[in-house]
């Protein structure tokens, strides 16, 4: 018997968004987290919807068109290229993702997975010219589309009659806001570094103790270090085997691919804090 149970109520584990999904292969978990990143996304489930309930709603995972994006926790390095779009008068006015409503003369854009409030340089590829805008949106879910800009970004790159245009995308920092009577006020702030902490493997959920234990001591066997958490969810009581104990995301996160290409489907990287 190796069970180490920790009972958690609500899930009192900070969940690190698995930043490159089910299919992904290790050279594109590293460019992912430190050069040219692919989009995050799956057409799978959330493994435990509710192991994201602590998160703040922008950085839970969500479905648009039966397609399962996944927030990463931190813009640190993130870079990519591709082509974007643009939105205007049909939107004006409506709610964006973090609550806004949408102007088309901001400067803002949406991005399907980086943290909203992000500033992001884009850059033209084809003709240089750049502009920075402020993450405050979700999209754009087109194939090939990796930045959906507002009207006067898009005038600033001189892509409004073409509709798209190629681009490199660099995140630069975080825009903090402060709201004092009825006036709202935005301060750069450094990027937070999500990728060093204490991470596990979450390699499944059980409704039986001795299912666990089975797949636990499978792990411990082969030198694995295991540990066992018993879990409230919309479900009932579950049993979760984690396996590991990483310092750096990425190490842990290339880990969690192995295992899903050995059988283990339901992998994904969590972090806990320690005392």
């Amino acid at each position: 018997m190796i069970r180490l149970v920790c009972h958690l109520k609500h899930m009192p584990v900070r969940v690190a968004v698995p930043v490159l999904r089910y299919h992904l292969l290790v050279v594109l978990v590293m460019a992912g987290m430190c050069a040219c990143a692919a989009p995050q996304y799956d057409r799978g489930r959330p493994i435990d919807p509710a192991a994201y309930a602590v998160m703040p709603p922008t950085q839970r995972p969500y479905n648009v068109f039966g397609v399962w994006y996944y927030p990463i926790p931190s813009a640190l390095g993130f870079v990519e290229e591709g082509r974007a779009s643009w939105y205007g008068p049909g939107f004006h006015g409506k709610q964006t993702s973090n609550g806004e409503s949408y102007d088309m003369h901001a400067l803002t854009a949406a991005h399907k997975t980086l943290p909203l409030g992000t500033l992001v340089k884009v850059v033209r590829t084809d003709n240089g010219k750049s502009v920075v805008v402020r993450l405050n949106d979700r999209g754009p879910f087109v194939a090939g589309r990796i930045i959906d800009l507002s009207y006067s970004a898009a005038h600033a790159l001189d892509m409004v009659g073409s509709g798209t245009a190629p681009v490199r995308i660099e995140a630069l920092q975080r825009a903090a806001e402060k709201k004092q009577d009825e006036l709202t006020s935005r301060t750069s702030e450094p990027i937070p570094d999500a990728r060093l902490s204490t991470f596990t493997i979450s390699v499944g959920d059980y409704p039986a103790g001795k299912d666990a234990d089975i797949v636990g001591e499978r792990f411990a066997g082969e030198g694995h270090d295991v540990l066992i958490l018993r879990v409230d969810t919309a479900d009932g009581m579950r049993y979760r085997v984690c396996v590991g104990r990483y310092p750096d995301l990425i190490e842990a996160q290339i880990s969690a691919a192995h295992l899903r290409a050995t059988g283990y489907e339901q992998a994904c990287v969590i972090s806990f804090d320690q005392e």
